[in-house]
Parts: C-alpha cells; sequence; structure tokens
C-alpha cells in the first residue's frame, strides 16, 4: 500500500470518515495524517498515513509505529522552553487597570524554607501524644518530605488518600492507606469505579462531605502525619476509625497555629525558618512609586507578621502599607459581614483596643473586620483592586466571586514542575505518550489476531509511559496540576477562581506596571490547536 509524496501543513482538512482529531491532507490521492497532540511542534511535520478503515499485516503496524516515533523523537526537540518564573493568565487582565494591590502574608510576601514543614509535622505529633494521648512512639515516626503533593482529597470516611481530577474521577495509582497504595481493582471496587459523586465530595471552601481537599502548603505535613500514624496502626494491629484519626489529627495541626506554637518558634528562629529576598522590597517600593495603594489582610497574628516584615522589607515596612489586617479569619473575612467589625491592635502595649473603627488610618493595625465593612470605609471594590494569595479558597475565591477583586495566585510548586516539564526525559515521553496513544485510537478497528497483539503491546507501552510521565513529578501523586488526562480538582479551582498564577510574587518584577497579562486560547477535544511557532513565556520576547 504506496503513500503518496510529503504534503504541506497547510493543505490539511478534517474527513469525517476518520476519527474526528485526526487531520489529513486535502491534496489529491494524499494520504499523509497529522497526529494531535500536546505539543505544538509535533504539527509542523507530516507522515505517511494508511486507511484505518483497512486491513493490515502485523509488519506494517509496526513499519507506522517506528515512523511515528521517529517523528517523535525529532518533533520533541523544538518543543518550546516555558520559562518557570513567568506569570500565566486564566482571563485577560491589564496592570494598568489595577490601582489597588492586596496581600496575604503567608508564601505571598513571606516564603517559608522546608524546615517549617517538619515543625509543623513535628509538633502535631506532641499535641497528639500529650493532649490527645495517642501511642508515644508516633514520636519515632520520620517527615517524609516528598510523600505528597497539595490539593488531594482524603476520604475520611474509609481513610483514603487520594488524587481526583476536575471531573470528580479519581486517578487510578494515586489512592493510599496510610503508606500502602491500593490496587486498581480495590479502588473501583470501593468506589463502585472511579467516580465521586457531588454529594460526597467537599464543600465550596474545600471541608465538609466525606472527601477533604488539603490545599494549602502547611497541610502537607499534615497528610504525612495522616499516612504514618495509619500505617502505625495498620502494622500494629490498633483498631481506628479513619473519621475520628482525621479529626485528631486536623485538630493538633490548627492548634499549633492557634496556640502560637508554631509562630514562637519561627519567630525565634526567624533565619531557619523564612527566606529573605531582596525582591520584595523593590516590588513592593515600586508599587507605592507609581502611585498604588497597597494593603495587607492575613490570618496570621501581628506579632508573628511585624518579626517576619523586618526580616524581609525593614523596619520601615509599615510606610509601605497604606492598611495592614491581621487575624483576619479568613474566610469568615469575606462572609460574616454583619458580626465582627475591625478593632485597633494597640502596637505598643500589644493588646486590642476597644474603640470604633469608623476608618482606616495609615501607620495603624486592625484585627478581624470584614469584607462589607472593608469596602465601605475604602471604596476599594471591583476590577480595579487585585488581591494575593497563595491559598485557593480562602484567598481568593471570595474576592473573585463576591467583590469582583481581580485576583492572583502564588503556587511556589510551580516553579519545579514547570522545570520537570522543560526536561529532556519529560519532553521525549510525553510527546511521544500523545502520538501513542492516537495512534492506538486510530488502529484499534483492525480486528485480526495479529493487529489485536500489537495494539495490546501499545497499550502496555503506552501504561508505562503515563506512569513514568506522572512519577517524574511525584512517585506516588504525580504532578499538582494534572492526572494521566484531565486537569485535577486543584487545576479547576485554580483556573476559577485565579485571574493569573506564578511561583513567587516577585515575578511580576519581570513585567511592566502597565503589562497585559492574555490567556492562551487551549484547544477543546473538537478544535484544532493553533500554535505561531514562537516559545511562550520566554523573557526576552516581553
Amino acid at each position: 500500500m504506496a503513500a503518496a509524496t510529503k504534503c504541506s501543513p497547510q493543505l490539511f482538512r478534517n474527513m469525517s470518515r476518520f476519527h474526528p482529531r485526526t487531520i489529513l491532507c486535502k491534496q489529491q490521492h494524499c494520504r499523509h495524517i497529522l497526529t494531535r497532540a500536546s505539543r505544538p511542534a509535533v504539527y509542523h511535520n507530516c507522515r505517511q498515513y494508511y486507511d484505518p478503515a483497512s486491513s493490515y499485516k502485523e509488519s506494517e503496524l509496526w513499519k507506522i509505529y517506528h515512523e511515528t516515533k521517529n517523528w517523535c523523537s525529532e518533533a520533541q526537540k523544538t518543543t518550546p522552553w516555558i520559562n518557570p518564573t513567568a506569570v500565566f493568565a486564566n482571563n485577560e487582565i491589564s496592570l494598568s487597570d489595577i490601582d489597588v494591590y492586596g496581600f496575604d502574608y503567608d508564601y505571598t510576601l513571606a516564603n517559608y524554607d522546608n524546615d517549617i514543614h517538619n515543625l509543623i509535622y513535628d509538633l502535631s505529633k506532641e499535641v497528639l501524644i500529650n493532649k490527645k494521648k495517642y501511642p508515644r512512639q508516633i514520636r519515632d515516626l520520620p517527615y517524609q518530605p516528598d510523600f505528597a503533593v497539595r490539593g488531594l482529597h482524603f476520604d475520611v470516611s474509609k481513610g483514603l488518600l487520594m488524587k481526583i481530577d476536575a471531573f470528580h474521577h479519581i486517578q487510578l495509582g494515586t489512592v493510599y492507606r496510610g503508606l500502602n497504595p491500593l490496587s486498581d481493582d480495590e479502588v473501583k471496587e470501593l468506589y463502585h469505579g472511579t467516580h465521586i459523586p457531588l454529594s460526597l465530595m467537599n464543600s465550596f471552601y474545600g471541608s465538609g462531605g466525606h472527601m477533604r481537599q488539603m490545599m494549602d502548603l502547611f497541610s502537607i505535613p499534615e497528610m504525612t502525619l495522616l499516612a504514618n500514624v495509619i500505617q502505625y496502626f495498620i502494622e500494629k494491629n490498633i483498631p481506628y476509625d479513619p473519621e475520628y484519626l482525621f479529626f485528631d489529627i486536623n485538630d493538633a495541626v490548627k492548634s499549633i497555629h492557634y496556640s502560637g506554637a508554631m509562630h514562637q518558634t519561627v519567630q525565634n528562629n526567624i533565619e531557619q525558618y523564612l527566606e529573605k529576598c531582596k525582591n520584595i522590597p523593590e516590588f513592593l517600593n515600586r508599587l507605592v512609586n507609581c502611585k498604588r495603594k497597597i494593603f495587607l489582610i492575613t490570618n496570621s497574628s501581628y506579632n508573628f507578621v511585624e518579626k517576619g516584615m523586618n526580616y524581609i522589607v525593614g523596619a520601615d515596612w509599615m510606610d509601605l502599607f497604606d492598611i495592614v489586617v491581621t487575624q483576619a479569619r479568613k474566610p469568615s473575612f469575606y462572609s460574616e459581614n454583619k458580626r465582627r467589625p475591625f478593632r485597633h491592635f494597640d502596637r505598643y502595649h500589644r493588646v486590642p483596643q476597644w474603640t470604633k473603627v469608623d476608618k482606616f488610618e495609615k501607620g495603624q493595625i486592625y484585627l478581624e473586620g470584614n469584607l462589607e465593612l472593608f469596602h465601605k470605609m475604602t471604596g476599594w471594590v471591583g476590577s480595579s483592586v487585585m488581591y494575593f494569595g497563595d491559598h485557593v479558597y480562602s484567598d481568593l475565591a471570595d474576592p473573585s466571586l463576591r467583590s469582583g477583586w481581580r485576583t492572583g495566585a502564588i503556587i511556589p510548586e510551580l516553579e519545579s514542575e514547570i522545570n520537570t516539564m522543560n526536561s529532556d526525559v519529560y519532553k521525549e515521553s510525553l510527546t511521544w505518550l500523545v502520538a501513542l496513544q492516537n495512534l492506538i485510537e486510530t488502529m484499534q478497528a483492525n480486528q485480526s489476531p495479529d493487529c489485536q497483539a500489537v495494539i495490546q503491546e501499545w497499550l502496555n507501552e503506552r501504561n508505562k509511559l503515563r506512569i513514568l510521565t506522572k512519577e517524574v513529578f511525584n512517585p506516588r501523586f504525580g504532578s499538582l496540576f494534572r492526572t494521566y488526562h484531565n486537569p485535577t480538582y486543584f487545576s479547576r479551582r485554580l483556573s476559577r477562581f485565579a485571574d493569573f498564577y506564578t511561583s513567587d510574587i516577585i515575578n511580576l518584577l519581570n513585567y511592566s506596571t502597565d503589562h497585559t497579562f492574555y490567556p492562551r486560547r487551549a484547544a477543546l477535544p473538537h478544535e484544532n490547536y493553533y500554535h505561531a511557532g514562537m516559545s511562550y513565556h520566554n523573557p526576552e520576547l516581553l
């Protein structure tokens, strides 16, 4: 079965009798195929194509396989490099329209060393042992920094940690009881498939229901502690109720924040736990010099924030901010509009004052409060205000939905994930995985036993590639942003509540204060992928 001469990509057309993702050349007699792949570079080539409706010999299928693989090997070399410190837009937004900038503190202005996770883990173990009378032997359970990723769900009724995608499907291979993975068959039997009904999913803020989403960066040591304690109970044959266990550990982690135990340790060892970045003062000063208003709304206490900001910015950090609100109790700050007035905080005596707050004054510290009063006293409403935070629910959801503020998510893990995506092993594996999957989809119509045996070999290789492209991010749970095919549940919420996201607030220094961010046009399943051939998010192009 001879193929026609190589054709130009400009001559492709869709033909309904082939798979809807297959793009064929409209040149007469040409049977070339352009396989739909996630990498734009794949579109720049065209290879021989054989009619999937025809019957093939085993040798012919392998010939197509090797030609496609060779093609992918060359195509991945032109895959654009992604700048790990770029800003990525979900919505079009121009910074020239932003008059007011608001910030959270933890993991937004203040970045922590990984030692903070060890601290949370160790302090929480002590609460379990001393206050909840858990076995003292759990003190010897070591922290595993690479065990979990943010955004996982914990099934409190079954005691299972897992990753769920944007469509409420469990990613097989990511379900753990303690430190032990469940087989795909076990998962399907427990959940009657892989779909989690809406009635079992978490509420708007990630809590409630059987599924609790572990959403912030401080939850990473919490997930590790959950897994380790469950594993200990299993190995020692200690009966336990997973729901009680979850709430005990969750309460222990909360208590070290509320009691001030974690904050006090950080304050006493500020250089160990807090990263000092000289670009933070530069970034804040640039906003002030450009006549932008700046405010801080954080759940942390003033004493904790003051110690950190003195270290990061300097003793005069208060001069940069028009309003500072601490102990805001987000997300309640956004919703409890009738019950929680603002209070003055006496910086010198370190106590709240009882005088009524009816206006904000620069240089003063405020506690608690609510969004409605904040709007009333500042007039800062709508899309001229932008707020930055790391917690998609507590920081970003309500400002976006209730106030129309523009929102920016700070995702520290993003830089590492992009570096992995830029690696040769990932680019090669993903390019070939997508092409191989499309080859399987196209050729599965060949029903002869020999051809079906070939297809099965391809399916086995596809499964190995899926595991490889998952484990390069995290051996157990893979990428924060993707399952095998789909965006994760975390990604879904991120795209809903954040106008753009980046790995660090200082990345905005790479852009002017009137820069416009444009979202990339993502191809829907029925659309072609249009690509201009340029490297996205390359700072040299800015």
